[in-house]
C-alpha cells in the first residue's frame, strides 16, 4: 500500500490572469469555423490565437518577415489551461508578455480574454526557438528582434 499520496492541497492549481499581468493587446474575432459541437471554440483552436496574436506583434513590429526573413521561429513547447469558454461570434483580446529571451529561443507567455472581461478564459505559453530559415539550426537572435521582445517583458 506504500505508493504516493497526492494532497490537492499541497498542488497549485493555475489560475485565471488578470490583464495587467500582460504587456501588449491584440485583437482577433472569433471564427464560424472554431466552434465544436459543444457550441464554444475548440480548444486546439486556443493555439492558433496564440500563434497568432505574437507573430502579429513581431510583424507589426517590423521584425518578422514570413516571406523572406533569414530568421524564423518554430514552436518547441506548448501549453494551455482553460478557465471559461469563448464562443462564435466574439471578440477575443490576446495579451502577450515574454517571460524569458534566451539566445535563439523565447518563452511567450499568452491570455486569451473575451472582450471586456477582467480574466483571462484561457492562459498558456509557448516557445519559439529561432532558426535560419534555409538550414533550420538555431541562430543567435537579431539585436532588432531582442528590442522588440524586451518591450513585452514586465518589470518583476
Amino acid at each position: 500500500m506504500g505508493g504516493p499520496s497526492l494532497n490537492n492541497e499541497s498542488m497549485t492549481r493555475p489560475q485565471a490572469q488578470d490583464r495587467a499581468a500582460y504587456a501588449h493587446f491584440s485583437t482577433t474575432t472569433t471564427r464560424w469555423m472554431d466552434n465544436d459541437m459543444y457550441g464554444h471554440v475548440n480548444n486546439v483552436t486556443y493555439y492558433s490565437y496564440f500563434d497568432t496574436a505574437v507573430n502579429t506583434y513581431l510583424i507589426d513590429a517590423g521584425v518578422l518577415d514570413i516571406h523572406a526573413g533569414q530568421v524564423i521561429g518554430l514552436v518547441i513547447e506548448t501549453h494551455c489551461n482553460y478557465f471559461a469558454p469563448l464562443s462564435f461570434p466574439k471578440p477575443v483580446e490576446a495579451g502577450i508578455r515574454v517571460a524569458h529571451i534566451g539566445k535563439s529561443s523565447v518563452r511567450y507567455e499568452i491570455g486569451l480574454f473575451e472582450a471586456g472581461e477582467p480574466l483571462s478564459a484561457a492562459s498558456g505559453h509557448f516557445i519559439h526557438v529561432y532558426v535560419d530559415r534555409e538550414t533550420r539550426r538555431p541562430v543567435h537572435l537579431p539585436e532588432a528582434f531582442v528590442q522588440a521582445l524586451t518591450r513585452l517583458q514586465l518589470p518583476a
